[in-house]
């Protein structure tokens, strides 16, 4: 090799092992970052937990136990399961390991194969409508924590202005005083009431009420439902109708995109300690609950109720395809940020352990979450004296409707509401951090000569979009807004994503090529394994075949989304499938153009739109190399030039051996 050569790489942090034994994993800890352009996690911790607090969300606590209640209790954890298995499992790795072995984001790392760089696009796009609503949602949350430092919790009672007739607590409150509520809506003592009247409303003559019903039951609206809708909303009532900014809701929505700002503002360095905290207390405060739940009488019911299998309605296609909705949504899998968390990974980093942990820690999570929310609800409905079924809510109204309002009958209930409210802040932030950092992570990789150094300048841009765009949704009809993005913004596009990472990588660029990949960053004692050949047979047949059938499902099953119980308008349901397309026809205008700018027929042009570009490959010259020699030692090929923009190096100009680092990856 010639001495040019050995200084171009020498410049760039490598050491040739064929004059130099010193450990080669030695030599790069020991220099801080491995890439000191681009910058990595300051410790592996940090990066375990990012992975624990992106995937760990708000959907843990309000989405997977309404799921699971409403789709066969305990009998729903069977295709929870089976979807983590061949289809989150599968996907978790995958990205994992794509992202650390390319060091970029979602959009440059289908250098690997051109032709399906329209996935990156459109998972940067989804992730960038998120998360304009989602920092919307933790808007909400700082509102009632501030709204909870109070001795009276203000969703309490019906004396409020936001409060209406038809109060539910007013009933109860009339019955307290001897009275009873007639069909005008009016408290009439017992005392005054004629005998005919007494009969009709079931009253016996000695004031028993035991037999009483409200006649208006079917109207009465809970105080918590009242607040969340009028004291805090101030809903219009239509999507269209936009009315005022809520000026409180605006300030909160400031204060989360600052907060999003300073804990991203030096990249992964801040973030990965800020997510110490992130994703440590809300088990903490989780574990509290339970602990005050369990004290509480009817908290059994409650937990029966979560967990008592329903075992026939397993044979409804509605409940498998909500399983695989629900694992990507609670993996986080295919919205790109997987790919950006690992890609801030050192290059040996055992991606393998990582993809094993996370997964399973995150479904216990939402497994555990099920059992705190269902043993509080168990109280309320005890206390109620209804059945549970009549006192959970769906999602938003699980958690700032249902949720407050158990909160709200227990002792010291400002301390609860706090605690509660606060964890929701926690884990709300903790994915935000990481889906904006895949949305400035993905423009930064993609203009890196501009835009590296200015990276905190990208960041404060963002910001400032998404809290400006994020204006129309704390208006009147703001809250209508967050249900439309929530319901169209992401849906079955991240579905269409992870179809489409299985096929790109598994069939266009190779799963054995892929294999090799890996290999260059955990050792061959793993990826030699026979039992590893499995994740081949996923990526390739079952992950893209169960991802075909939930997505056929979807379609066929179809149900246009609504407010609650409220229809949208036509013209809101354009919004949404605007939204959603735009994310979706990224992929086919990419391939499109990829087409279009290859040259020759159309074998040869599509040939050239699934070859791996020359800056394809490992970040750094030295596992540049290593991979080069890995590949051909296994019958493939790297894909990208050692030095990309210069005459490809030929195999046998360097040698590597990469025996150090391999022994110590296991």
């Amino acid at each position: 090799m010639s001495s040019e050569k050995e200084k171009a790489l020498q410049t760039n942090h490598v050491a040739l092992v064929n004059e130099d034994t010193t450990p080669v994993k030695e030599k790069l800890d020991s220099s801080g970052d491995e890439n000191e352009e681009r910058g990595n996690w300051s410790n592996h911790l940090d990066f375990m937990l990012s992975c624990v607090s992106y995937a760990v969300g708000l959907g843990n606590v309000w989405r997977f136990p309404y799921l699971c209640f409403s789709n066969g209790g305990g009998a729903f954890l069977i295709p929870y399961c089976i979807m983590l298995l061949f289809a989150g499992l599968p996907l978790f790795f995958l990205e994992l390991s794509f992202g650390q072995y390319g060091s970029n984001g979602p959009i440059s790392a289908w250098r690997a194969v051109p032709f399906f760089r329209g996935v990156g696009y459109g998972m940067v796009i989804v992730s960038a409508l998120v998360a304009i609503y989602y920092n919307v949602i933790i808007c909400y949350t700082i509102f009632y924590i501030i709204q909870s430092m109070t001795t009276t919790l203000p969703w309490i009672g019906c004396n409020h202005k936001w409060n209406g007739e038809f109060c539910s607590t007013l009933v109860t409150e009339c019955l307290d005083n001897g009275g009873i509520v007639t069909v005008e809506n009016q408290c009439v003592k017992i005392a005054n009431m004629t005998a005919a009247e007494m009969n009709q409303y079931n009253v016996t003559a000695d004031g028993n009420i035991t037999d009483y019903k409200d006649p208006l039951a079917s109207m009465r609206i809970r105080p918590s439902e009242e607040y969340y809708r009028q004291g805090v909303l101030h809903d219009s009532g239509d999507i269209f109708e936009s009315g005022y900014v809520i000026w409180e809701l605006a300030l909160c929505l400031l204060l989360a995109w600052v907060l999003v700002f300073v804990c991203l503002a030096k990249g992964v360095k801040s973030s990965g300690k800020v997510v110490y905290f992130t994703a440590i207390f809300p088990y903490v405060v989780l574990f509290i609950l339970l602990i005050r739940g369990v004290t509480l009488d009817g908290y059994m019911e409650g937990v029966k109720f979560f967990i008592t299998p329903r075992w026939e309605l397993l044979k409804h296609p509605k409940v498998w395809k909500d399983a695989a909705v629900q694992i990507f949504y609670s993996l986080s899998a295919s919205w790109g940020g997987l790919i950006t968390l690992s890609s801030y990974n050192k290059f040996h980093n055992n991606c393998f352990r990582d993809a094993m942990i996370v997964p399973f820690i995150n479904c216990a999570t939402s497994i555990f979450a099920g059992f705190v929310i269902f043993s509080i609800m168990g109280n309320m409905a005890h206390e109620l004296k209804v059945p549970v079924s009549e006192v959970v809510d769906e999602e938003f109204g699980l958690a700032f409707i249902a949720y407050p309002e158990a909160v709200a009958r227990l002792p010291i209930s400002p301390l609860w509401s706090l605690l509660f409210f606060f964890m929701l802040l926690t884990l709300g932030l903790g994915s935000q951090l990481c889906i904006v950092e895949t949305v400035v992570t993905s423009v930064v990789d993609e203009f890196p000569r501009y835009l590296r150094s200015r990276k905190v300048w990208v960041l404060a841009v963002y910001s400032t979009l998404g809290f400006l765009l994020g204006l129309n949704c704390v208006t009147q009809a703001g809250n209508y807004w967050v249900i439309l993005m929530d319901n169209y913004a992401a849906d079955f596009a991240l579905l269409i994503f992870g179809l489409c990472e299985c096929i790109g990588l598994g069939w266009m660029y190779g799963v054995r090529r892929f294999f090799n990949d890996i290999r260059c960053m955990i050792s061959d004692r793993l990826v030699d394994n026979p039992l590893f050949k499995w994740w081949g047979v996923q990526w390739c047949a079952l992950t893209p075949a169960i991802l075909s059938f939930v997505l056929l499902f979807n379609w066929i099953d179809w149900e246009v989304p609504m407010a609650g119980d409220k229809d949208f308008p036509m013209g809101a349901h354009i919004i949404g499938w605007i939204m959603i397309s735009s994310s979706i026809s990224a992929i086919p205008a990419v391939m499109i153009y990829e087409l279009v700018k290859a040259e020759g027929n159309i074998i040869e042009r599509f040939r050239q739109a699934t070859t791996s570009k020359p800056s394809w490959g490992p970040a750094l010259k030295l596992h540049r190399l290593e991979a080069i020699n890995v590949h051909k030692s296994h019958g493939t090929v790297m894909g990208g030039d050692l030095e990309p923009g210069t005459d490809r190096y030929k195999d046998n100009d360097v040698k590597y051996s990469p025996a150090d680092a391999d022994e110590s990856m296991v």
